[in-house]
């Protein structure tokens, strides 16, 4: 009898170990997946560009936030960015200081990144400096980031003119201020704006606006847009295709030319999100984060205003986009799934947030060396005329002289 006790005790125990064993071999392949990193992302306030934010929030949602115990660290820098660049910087570098931040995004890259990035390559070279849309000249930006992407100012110069002539505009109205003119992105896209326009035979007209980061601030610079679009609609024309340079203008000047005529191609950072659900009156909480939901309702609301074939827009968020992708980029990378260096692994993580969608691009080159960037990727995506569908934006062919324009402060 002891003699099956004690066998029957071996049995149980024997069992209990090797239960236990597995247990913990279980365990510490859980603890082996887990990423021993953490990826910071810096983005605007939801008021400065909602989608630059809801992009750091879908990547939370993915992989989690590291106050949960996930890898993502979002922050945002000041609306007034202009005139508190130190607290920008301050924002930027203050991730560095956790051991474990491997990878740190900026969308959009405003003016302090460049400083931020050179300080934290000086004490943490062994982490990725990504920037989202840099506010920087591009010589600057490359200096200090791994990797930088931009919307591509310069075929995009010529394919949104392309895209108001296949609107049937008659002329071209450019908004901005100082400010955005003195970005040679921005102001090299306004040159080609203005030469697209004399070659496809429409007029090219720029208005000033009062800069969001001045004194007026984000209020004053919309009441401006709101009083003076529906006269500059009456000067121009219900047929004049209208264009802001700035995310604060958009809203206002979406809900004016629906209300009172005009038309719209696509906003300097293009999506679905950017201007029209305010402009619009929508509620799209239910739809978040699933942009051909988005699309769909904001393209109802549009043709419900009478804005068929006259309002546009690429069919995902630029700006969501860009975050997010630069997020998983960088995630992919420490992940030994994707390098660095490979365009097409930079699509593939852009495109995961945009499913059907492609993207198309190149790099920078620089106008006073013809050099082109290793790490400045300017890219695009095809126009979506609500009511209309797709323009094949992509499919045209740039002229080469468009790409000779210098920029010209």
């Amino acid at each position: 009898m002891k003699k099956l006790i004690l066998s029957a005790l071996a049995l149980v125990l024997g069992s209990v170990l090797v239960f236990a064993g597995g247990a913990k071999q279980d365990g510490a392949a859980s603890s082996a997946e887990k990423p021993n990193y953490r990826i910071g992302i810096v983005t605007s306030t939801v008021s400065q560009a909602e989608d630059n934010f809801r992009g750091a929030e879908e990547l939370i949602k993915r992989y989690g936030r590291v106050a949960d115990g996930g890898i993502i660290q979002h922050v945002t820098y000041p609306d007034q960015f202009m005139t508190q660049q130190e607290t920008t910087i301050t924002q930027i570098t203050t991730l560095a200081m956790d051991p474990l931040i491997k990878a740190i995004v900026i969308n959009e890259a405003v003016p302090g990144t460049a400083e931020a990035f050179k300080r934290i390559k000086e004490s943490r070279p062994d982490i990725m400096l990504f920037a989202g849309e840099s506010h920087e000249d591009p010589l600057v930006i490359q200096q200090s980031a791994s990797m930088v992407i931009s919307a591509d100012f310069i075929s995009r110069g010529y394919t949104i003119i392309w895209a108001a002539k296949q609107l049937g505009a008659k002329t071209f109205v450019h908004i901005s201020f100082p400010r955005h003119m003195g970005y040679e992105s921005l102001g090299t896209r306004r040159q080609i704006f203005e030469a697209a326009c004399n070659d496809m035979g429409l007029k090219f007209v720029f208005l000033s606006a009062p800069d969001p980061t001045s004194d007026v601030g984000v209020a004053g610079a919309q009441q401006y847009i709101m009083e003076q679009t529906p006269q500059w609609v009456a000067q121009y024309g219900k047929d004049a295709v209208f264009f802001c340079t700035n995310n604060a203008h958009t809203e206002p000047l979406l809900r004016q030319l629906l209300a009172y005529g005009g038309q719209f191609v696509e906003a300097d950072l293009p999506s679905p999100l950017m201007g029209y659900p305010g402009a619009l009156g929508l509620d799209l909480s239910a739809e978040a984060g699933n942009f051909p939901a988005i699309l769909k309702k904001v393209e109802e609301a549009v043709l419900a205003k009478g804005g068929s074939g006259r309002f546009g827009t690429w069919a995902y968020s630029y700006g969501f986009s860009a975050s997010a992708g630069l997020g998983e980029f960088a995630k992919r990378i420490l992940d030994g799934k994707a390098r660095l260096d490979s365009t097409a692994d930079l699509y593939s993580a852009l495109g995961e947030f945009t499913p059907g969608a492609k993207w198309s691009g190149g790099f920078y080159v620089d106008q006073a060396t013809g050099v082109r960037a290793k790490n400045q990727l300017l890219v695009y995506m095809d126009t979506y005329i609500f009511g209309k569908g797709y323009l094949p934006s992509t499919q045209q062919t740039v002229p080469e002289k468009y790409y000779q324009i210098k920029f010209q402060k």
